[in-house]
C-alpha cells in the first residue's frame, strides 16, 4: 500500500467563492492536513482565501487567479504552486460554469464556452497535475460531474453544460486507467442540487421542494456533503477506488 506523503499538496480549482462548493473542498482537505493550492479566476480572492486557510488550519496554502482553459496560465500557476509548497499529489477540480440556454436558444459560442471550461479547462488542469503526480509516485484526483450528465439535464443548467460533465465522467475514468500504473487515482463526484451562490435566487422555495420531493433524504444538499465525498476519495483509504463516479444526491438518482 503506497500512502500519501505528511506533507502533500492538493491544488483546488474553483475554491475562491467563500459559500462555494470549491472553498468547502479547500477547507475539508486543510482540516486533513494537505497543503493548499487554490487556483480561480480572481487572483485577488484566491489569494485571500489561501490566507484564511493558512491562519485557520495552520496549513500551507497559496492562491493563483488563472483561466482553467488557459494551459500557460495554469502552468504558470503550478509552477509556482510547486516552488513554494510541498509535493503536489492531489487535484480537486471544482471549476466550472452554468448554461441555462434552451437546447433551440444554443449558439455555437455558448457550446464551446461550455466545453471549454467544464471539459477541456479540466483536462489542461489534470494532464498538468498529473505529470507531477508520476513523478512523486502517487496521486489522487477528483473531479466535479453533476447529476445532469447522468438525468440528462433536469437542473437549472441544459444541454452544453450536461454534455461536459458526461464527458468528465468518461474523461475521468480513461485517466484512471492510464494513470493507475504510476499510483494515481482518478475519480469523479456527481452533486445533485447544492445551496451555493451560483444557485442562488434560482433555487426558490418552490424549486427547493419540487428537488425534495424526488428525493430520499428529504433536504437540499450543502456544500459539505460534496467536500466530504472529495475528501474521501483524496485520502489514503481511497487508495483502491479509482475510475468510479460517487452521487451524492440525497437519493434524486440512483446508479
Amino acid at each position: 500500500m503506497n500512502n500519501l506523503p505528511s506533507a502533500r499538496t492538493a491544488i483546488v480549482t474553483g475554491a475562491a467563492s467563500a459559500r462555494g462548493i470549491g472553498r468547502r473542498v479547500a477547507e475539508r482537505l486543510a482540516e486533513d492536513g494537505w497543503s493548499i493550492g487554490i487556483i480561480d479566476l480572481d487572483a485577488s480572492a484566491s489569494a485571500e482565501a489561501a490566507s484564511e486557510l493558512a491562519e485557520r488550519f495552520d496549513v500551507l496554502a497559496s492562491g493563483w487567479g488563472a483561466d482553467i482553459s488557459d494551459p500557460h496560465a495554469i502552468s504558470r500557476a503550478l509552477d509556482e504552486a510547486e516552488a513554494s509548497l510541498p509535493p503536489l499529489v492531489g487535484l480537486a477540480n471544482i471549476a466550472g460554469i452554468s448554461s441555462p440556454t434552451p437546447y433551440l436558444e444554443l449558439t455555437l459560442d455558448e457550446w464551446r464556452r461550455q466545453l471549454d471550461v467544464n471539459l477541456t479547462g479540466v483536462h489542461i488542469v489534470t494532464q498538468r497535475a498529473a505529470r507531477s503526480m508520476v513523478r512523486h509516485g502517487i496521486g489522487r484526483i477528483v473531479s466535479i460531474s453533476s447529476i445532469s450528465a447522468q438525468r440528462g439535464g433536469g437542473t437549472y443548467s441544459k444541454t452544453p453544460y450536461s454534455t461536459a460533465k458526461a464527458g468528465l465522467i468518461g474523461f475521468t475514468r480513461s485517466v484512471a486507467r492510464e494513470l493507475g500504473e504510476f499510483g494515481i487515482t482518478a475519480n469523479t463526484v456527481s452533486p445533485g442540487p447544492i445551496d451555493t451562490d451560483i444557485m442562488g435566487g434560482r433555487l426558490t422555495e418552490e424549486r427547493k421542494q419540487g428537488f425534495i420531493d424526488e428525493q430520499i433524504v428529504k433536504r437540499i444538499g450543502a456544500p459539505a456533503d460534496v467536500a466530504h465525498a472529495v475528501a474521501f476519495l483524496m485520502s489514503d483509504g481511497a487508495g483502491f477506488i479509482t475510475g468510479q463516479n460517487v452521487n451524492v444526491n440525497g437519493g434524486q438518482y440512483m446508479s
